[in-house]
């Protein structure tokens, strides 16, 4: 395409591609409703073999004495670090104070997020020791990769959450890497955050890292952090995820829970099986949210991945986990609490057809099934080992179109029409008609990584494919990144806070 031809097509989209994105939603409101999957006898059955689950079989507390004593002052019997409920016991406690519903506080109160409800909040990816770009061949992570992912998260008008470890920097130890990670999202981004998890006292640093931006009256009595954990599944929790739960709803923030089970593996290889186990697993986990503090803000995640059985594999975009995101919605909105699934899921190791294959099969299921937060929403690839500079783009352009198909389709004047065909009448086009200029920018979405030219432009316009399209997106992107203003007292407070953290403690790397 010429540059003409290029300056001609900006200005009729009214938009320039290069140039920074457009302010997003908040948070995404569906007016489209979940999708029932099962029917209310197959929903019965997998409630009672969870029940059957957590009175015969009972979950394991690893190293965490306070959590067992939570539990036996609750009327659990507690056997060494074994705990096993009566039947309806756990999912009582959860419907007794576990809010449906709750907003998570961001410094910026306009990107202030309402998780549950109608509403969907997307994230990007978590927890990749590696990065790739079509530049570069997969290498480890660093701490410049994670403020690009944060810049590029902040920029993006389709993700409204900041995230949590988008990917590890590998090159600061790992017990003062979270003071880097939570000060880059509080700096270079004014969306919702997710703290660390990795030790309770990590957990403490990053509410007390809110404090700073928050105030203590803020924090103590709104949720403005949240932190994700995963069961050590099967049927376990160990202490330092428990501990970090117990951190987080201590403080009255956010916890998500989020049984972690690769069927055939840490799990039945049946899908109704591991479904059972992943509502025992997560329930105990929001149970246990509820005895530290009643009301606490808590998350039904879902981690529910296929395998295959000839490698030991996990595997991406298959009908199974679909299935199992569909079925745990229910299961979720029954117990009434929030749900998490999973995103743009691949096995691909680049952005390939495979990876547009099984991200599209993830994630539209995920949407369906009445998701309200979901991670992994962009930048997946090789079942999450490697965070990706064009996965991420073409991932998140894709999320603006499940933005227009969630809205659903109106029915108000304008959107019939009638104007436009008493203008046209029969046998004419509707290219310049008043109901179509009026309309034209908004009518449609407008992809920034798909190609819809003629082969001539295309080919004039040096042959580009997607990756190499989302490859010049992202450059730009944090080409014209501008930081969200922060009070210079706040980040100087927040810089002497990681500085006199870090000079505490020697540095460890495990």
């Amino acid at each position: 395409m010429t540059e003409r031809q290029n300056k001609r097509r900006r200005a009729r989209s009214g938009r320039d591609p290069s140039a920074a994105p457009v302010a997003g939603p908040a948070y995404l409101t569906r007016m489209i409703p979940p999708y029932e999957f099962m029917e209310e006898e197959g929903l019965v059955r997998i409630e009672e073999t969870a029940d059957d689950i957590l009175s015969e079989i009972g979950i394991r507390f690893y190293e965490d004495e306070e959590a067992l004593r939570l539990w036996k002052e609750a009327g659990a019997t507690v056997d060494g670090d074994r705990v096993r409920f009566d039947r309806g016991m756990v999912r009582a406690i959860v419907q007794k104070s576990a809010p449906e519903e709750f907003t998570q506080l961001s410094r910026n109160p306009a990107r202030s997020v309402q998780i549950g409800g109608r509403n969907t909040v997307f994230a990007p990816s978590y927890g990749s020791p590696f990065v790739r770009g079509m530049d570069e061949r997969r290498r480890y992570a660093t701490i410049e990769d994670f403020r690009n992912f944060v810049k590029l998260t902040y920029s993006s008008p389709w993700l409204h959450h900041s995230g949590g470890t988008i990917c590890e920097p590998v090159e600061i130890p790992v017990n003062k890497r979270h003071l880097d990670m939570v000060h880059a999202h509080l700096t270079l981004s004014d969306k919702p955050l997710l703290g660390s998890v990795t030790a309770p006292e990590r957990a403490q640093d990053s509410i007390d890292m809110c404090r700073i931006v928050f105030g203590d009256d803020v924090v103590d009595k709104n949720c403005v952090i949240m932190g994700n954990i995963n069961a050590n599944s099967p049927l376990t929790f160990d202490g330092v995820m428990s501990g970090a739960l117990r951190t987080y709803s201590a403080a009255g923030q956010g916890m998500i829970i989020v049984p972690f089970i690769l069927g055939g593996a840490m799990g039945p290889v049946t899908n109704a099986g591991a479904i059972a186990q992943a509502l025992a697993e997560a329930m105990v986990g929001i149970a246990l949210t509820q005895l530290v503090r009643p009301g606490a803000p808590a998350i039904f995640g879902t981690f529910l991945s296929s395998m295959s059985l000839r490698s030991g594999a996990p595997t991406f975009g298959m009908p199974e986990p679909a299935i199992g995101n569909y079925v745990i919605g229910q299961l979720a909105r029954r117990l009434k609490v929030p749900f998490r699934s999973g995103g743009s899921l691949t096995s691909s190791k680049v952005p390939d057809a495979q990876a547009a294959q099984e991200s599209s099969d993830s994630l539209m299921p995920a949407l369906m099934s009445g998701t309200h937060y979901m991670l992994h929403a962009a930048g997946w690839l090789e079942g999450g080992l490697t965070m990706g500079y064009e996965k991420f783009m073409i991932d998140q352009d894709h999320l603006g179109m499940m933005h227009v198909f969630a809205k659903g389709m109106e029915t108000d004047e304008n959107a019939l029409a009638m104007d436009a065909f008493r203008e046209c009448g029969p046998g004419q086009h509707f290219l310049g008609c008043a109901h179509t200029m009026a309309n034209y920018q908004t009518a449609f979405f407008d992809s920034e990584i798909s190609d819809s030219n003629s082969y001539e432009q295309w080919r004039d316009g040096g042959r580009k494919d997607a990756m190499q399209r989302a490859n010049e997106r992202w450059k730009a992107s944090l080409q014209s990144y501008e930081p969200p203003a922060m009070d210079e007292g706040m980040a100087e407070a927040l810089s002497e806070f990681v500085a006199k953290k870090k000079e505490s403690m020697a540095d460890a790397w495990y």
